[in-house]
């Protein structure tokens, strides 16, 4: 799509959204006298918050931000964590129904099919920044299973991304571990949750068993065992996805204990893992077969542990403290499978490649405060802070080792006043990188990175915002052996404008409606994470909307508009390989009071042809979702949630993933909690 209609388009859209929040007052009036404003916006916003639609848009701020709860990670059944996010606009996945071979796109940047990621979007879980760098074929940013988590927040582009690091193009994702108080509601006693799962495309079967144990309402334990495993898989015309079996079991062990005056302070220790061994599987892992490169034995662990601790004075508001040590850990153990390559001598060229060894080790700790105060007419929530970084990288064929310390500060102050509220960012980064293996040169760099957005909200429940944003992404120890590199950061700008509209009692008591449009303009110059680049500009808008009535019905919808150009070295231009395709997703759903909720998803894809004329086609496919809630003294806590993925065998293959989607897929989950 040509910038200008991408404008044209979404512009468009920004006027419906301005229509729906000049008219649909009108449309509500009755012949009652009208409650006061500020009565409608009390009710009203505790109704939206409960919300019946399957997410709760977040309109009340200018970030492009998304916010997974508990719930929907339940109902969509997900078998990785990228499928888990697959629904928000700006997020595309590579290959996203295994937790090998694939990642995160956000806006265009994250995963690739080569390396894995490239570093422009940031994971986080519990607040340890997690993933590797440039890992040839085989590079992972997210290896985890998703019944650890009680919530996800996908954060899309720059803006609202300097508290937790530099070098964010893409966006966030922030993933929040349970905790024993999510099952035993804080009072004292012993919880179990038990979870089955099955499905039928790949003879998958998930287990998770939690126990949450409260032994005092100041102390409180978790451990959580989850085993999911799939044979490969089957594409849409029956044949098999070669590379698409797993066996992955995982476990978490979280303990918090509060304590002082109203438990102002927190203690709170975690640790979860999750391995994977793999036997004579494709080196590459993007790939379905062993190819030129051939097989492996390959063993992955992935770790990661945190002590936080939080002091927050219920009678001070400019306190509230958190300091949280994370450790992340992936280690990758390869064995190459001799004769298993696909040409003459390539055993001897391959051989050190296939058998290399990785290992990423992040350390980071991080001291935050936020403060509550007021300053003439303006209301701050200010968050300031300082991180010391430490990633340590294990030297590697073709993938040099060395140490990475950084270390950060920063500063949000979100500023309130009547209906405008700013929020200018700062940070400030400095980093000492030095080789200790092939190469041990040693490098300085530093970088003061911020941006500022504004939004304005009217008494109608419409409002306006945008923003800026420059980042830089300091050089990575897997370029030591490019010097140019060494001094060299990728640089980002970032431009949003946007409009949402949050209301209810429209068209009937007790509906709420919620829409949200962001546009932005993203270029990244000084390109290094990939060759013979070196400006990539990307432009888009993303589309949210959201419509429930109070007899339950409820409509969801979101759609991704992108347009994104390389520039080569040479001065050539075309489309950005990795820019995703235009996407669309909507859910029409029922709720039938406490019991059933019923919902069926259409996702569709706009084909793309590539700057070289290669052609991926578009597709449509079709989910049903329902979750029965049977009621009842006997039957409390249980849950039953049935699914069809890909109802008509659809047999496509999406923009970026480098398999073919697997065919339908049937899954039953049956769950109680004791």
């Amino acid at each position: 799509m040509r910038g200008n209609t991408l404008r044209a388009l979404a512009l468009g859209t920004v006027s419906v959204i301005g229509l729906m929040a000049g008219a649909m007052p009108l449309m509500a009036q009755d012949t009652a006298t009208p409650p006061a404003a500020e009565d409608i916006e009390g009710e009203f916003l505790g109704d939206i918050e409960l919300g019946a639609s399957k997410r709760d848009i977040q309109t009340d701020t200018a970030n492009a931000v998304t916010v997974i709860n508990q719930e929907e990670i339940d109902d969509r059944q997900a078998g990785t964590v990228g499928e888990l996010i697959d629904s928000v606009p700006g997020v595309t996945l590579v290959n996203g129904s295994t937790p090998q071979g694939s990642g995160i796109n956000i806006r265009g940047f994250g995963a690739n099919g080569t390396y894995g990621t490239d570093q422009k979007v940031l994971i986080l879980v519990d607040g340890a920044t997690t993933g590797a760098e440039e890992l040839y074929r085989i590079g992972n940013q997210l290896f985890t299973d998703p019944q650890l988590y009680k919530e996800v927040t996908v954060n899309r582009g720059t803006i609202g991304s300097f508290e937790y690091g530099s070098g964010v193009v893409g966006g966030v994702v922030q993933l929040e571990t349970k905790d024993a108080s999510d099952f035993t509601g804080g009072e004292v006693g012993v919880r179990f949750r038990q979870v089955l799962e099955g499905t039928s495309n790949g003879s998958g079967f998930a287990t998770s068993s939690t126990l949450a144990w409260q032994a005092r309402e100041d102390i409180e334990f978790l451990v959580n065992y989850s085993l999911r495993r799939q044979s490969d898989q089957d594409d849409g015309n029956g044949d098999e996805i070669g590379n698409s079996a797993f066996r992955l079991p995982s476990y978490l062990v979280k303990g918090k204990y509060s304590f002082g005056n109203n438990d102002e302070h927190a203690v709170t220790a975690s640790f979860n893992q999750s391995t994977s061994a793999e036997r004579d599987v494709p080196y590459d892992s993007f790939g379905t077969t062993g190819g030129a490169f051939g097989n492996v034995d390959r063993d992955i662990t992935t770790r990661v542990a945190g002590l936080k601790y939080e002091f927050n004075p219920v009678d001070l508001d400019t306190v509230n403290v958190s300091v949280n040590l994370t450790y992340s850990d992936q280690k990758i153990d390869s064995t190459y499978i001799t004769g298993t390559c696909g040409f003459p001598g390539c055993d001897r060229r391959v051989s050190a490649l296939l058998n290399a060894d990785h290992r990423y080790e992040t350390t980071k700790l991080t001291a935050k405060n936020t403060a509550y105060f007021t300053t003439g007419a303006l209301d701050h929530d200010l968050r300031t802070g300082i991180e010391f970084i430490r990633r340590d990288r294990l030297d590697a064929a073709s993938a040099p080792g060395g140490v990475d310390d950084r270390v950060a500060l920063f500063v949000v102050d979100d500023m309130t006043t009547g209906g405008l509220t700013l929020s200018p960012a700062l940070r400030y980064e400095t980093q000492k990188l030095e080789g200790n293996g092939k190469y041990t040169d040693s490098y300085d760099n530093d970088a003061l990175m911020g941006g500022m957005s504004a939004r304005y909200e009217f008494a109608s429940g419409f409002a306006l915002f945008g923003g800026a944003a420059y980042t830089e992404s300091l050089p990575i120890i897997d370029d030591l052996g490019t010097p140019l590199f060494m001094t060299q950061p990728e640089r980002s700008h970032t431009f949003e404008a946007g409009a949402s509209y949050a209301s209810g009692d429209l068209f009937s008591q007790g509906d709420a409606l919620r829409a949200k449009v962001n546009l932005y303009k993203t270029r990244l110059w000084d390109v290094t994470s990939y060759s013979r680049t070196d400006v990539i500009s990307v432009e888009g808008a993303e589309i949210e909307a959201s419509y429930a009535m109070e007899s339950g019905l409820y409509f969801d919808f979101n759609a991704n508009i992108v347009d994104g150009t390389g520039y080569d070295t040479n001065g050539g231009s075309q489309r950005w390989v990795n820019t995703p395709a235009n996407s669309a997703r909507l859910t029409v759903g029922k709720r039938f009071n406490e019991t059933w909720d019923v919902s069926w998803e259409i996702v569709g894809n706009q084909g793309v042809t590539e700057g070289n004329g290669d052609r991926t086609a578009g597709f449509g496919v079709n989910n049903l979702r329902a979750t029965y809630r049977p009621q009842g003294d006997v039957w409390q806590g249980a849950e039953l949630r049935l699914g069809v993925e890909n109802i008509f065998n659809q047999d496509y293959q999406p923009y970026l993933s480098t398999r073919p989607a697997p065919g339908r897929n049937f899954k039953i989950t049956l769950a109680k909690t004791f």
